[in-house]
């Protein structure tokens, strides 16, 4: 980690700087308390500086709200076409969480937040960081992260298909939207005729679809990832179903070793850079993750067997990739599309005719692709 200097009392300070997205360490610090207004610290931040803020918890909270509604001032313009507002979304948001973190909070050696009327943030921060040894500076939005990260590790995600739930950690995808799950849980399964199957699920995140696998009597799956946060999330979810004893997680990987009946993967669905861990579920650079998948896939499905591509259509709504492009690479990779189960998001945003992409989202439509081995 880089360390961070600056002075406070008279006296030259340090420590290291964290940030979980990569964040480059601010080259300038300043330390500000209640007195500093939002216009002040807006003004700032947009100029680079960082502010360590040392005032009251949750007058802190409230610096950052009013400096959020600061930014939102300037919304991103319609663009000529959906492709473009796209664009300039993103890159108002990457603005946005740029100037938002640069209001950082000092962790102790112990992870705890010194500041008036701060909660008790150790747990949550162990969960993330592991253990600590020495202080370090981190944005409050990634504090404000980390602790809604946790309600959401405690309450958990209720699956219907599972009759159960699913308990996501930070930086792992929560499955909310739950018409790919119902998808995975309804579609059947190929008659390769070789009895109890087996099944890959690629970039299993919080270990979903493998335990709906499970649930539906496949009779071993193995379940892979190239996040250890990601590993760790399943491997906790998969144990507390009470389903280790069909289920293997392994990597970071995206193809295990060996052969399956049925190849199971819901790759991101947006061809674009993430800039977080959390966005590593929504955004696929240069459509990676899906290539790999239908590069891959022939060589480890046995005779008979499919591979089940699950994948919104948003991105040809958006103009990021268009039909024509998700056949031929299904073609080049050698495969031919036996079957295609849809269905419509039922997840807010797609009801928002304010969002500057709703003509996208209303028209939005999720499939699982049944695809086989060209003969």
């Amino acid at each position: 980690m880089s360390t961070m200097t600056w002075t406070e009392a008279d006296t030259v300070r340090s420590a290291p700087w964290h940030s979980e997205s990569a964040t480059p360490v601010p080259t300038r610090i300043m330390v500000a308390d209640d007195r500093m207004t939002a216009e002040t610290a807006y003004r700032l931040a947009c100029e680079g500086t960082a502010l360590l803020w040392r005032g009251d918890y949750h007058n802190g909270r409230q610096l950052l709200k009013a400096m959020s509604r600061r930014v939102d001032r300037k919304a991103p313009g319609p663009g000529n076409s959906l492709a473009e507002a796209f664009r300039l979304q993103r890159r108002a948001r990457n603005h946005r969480a740029r100037v938002l973190g640069k209001l950082l909070v000092q962790l102790e050696d112990d992870h705890a937040l010194a500041l008036r009327r701060a909660p008790d943030v150790r747990k949550a921060c162990d969960d993330v960081y592991g253990p600590s040894h020495e202080p370090m500076l981190i944005a409050l939005t990634e504090l404000l992260g980390v602790l809604g990260a946790a309600q959401w590790r405690e309450k958990g995600v209720r699956i219907p298909s599972l009759d159960a739930s699913i308990y996501p950690h930070y930086g792992v995808f929560s499955p909310i939207r739950g018409e790919y799950i119902d998808l995975v849980a309804r579609t059947p399964f190929p008659t390769s005729g070789r009895g109890s199957h087996t099944a890959f699920d690629l970039g299993t995140g919080t270990g979903v679809l493998a335990a709906v696998l499970a649930r539906r009597g496949v009779g071993h799956i193995v379940a892979t990832d190239d996040s250890p946060r990601a590993l760790a999330c399943a491997r906790e979810n998969i144990d507390r179903l009470g389903l280790s004893g069909s289920v293997d997680i392994v990597g970071p990987a995206l193809f295990p070793e060996g052969r399956a009946d049925l190849i199971v993967c819901n790759p991101p669905w947006l061809p674009a850079r993430p800039t977080s861990a959390i966005e590593h579920g929504v955004y696929d650079q240069d459509s990676g993750m899906l290539r790999g998948f239908l590069a891959g896939l022939a060589a480890h499905l046995e005779p008979g067997g499919e591979g089940w591509l699950v994948l919104s259509d948003l991105a040809e709504h958006l103009g990021l990739r268009s039909r024509a492009d998700l056949l031929a690479m299904f073609d080049s990779a050698g495969l031919r599309v036996i079957d295609k189960a849809d269905t419509s998001p039922r997840h807010p945003r797609a009801q928002d005719a304010t969002d500057p992409l709703h003509t996208a989202r209303a028209a939005e439509v999720t499939s699982l692709w049944r695809l086989a081995v060209a003969q």
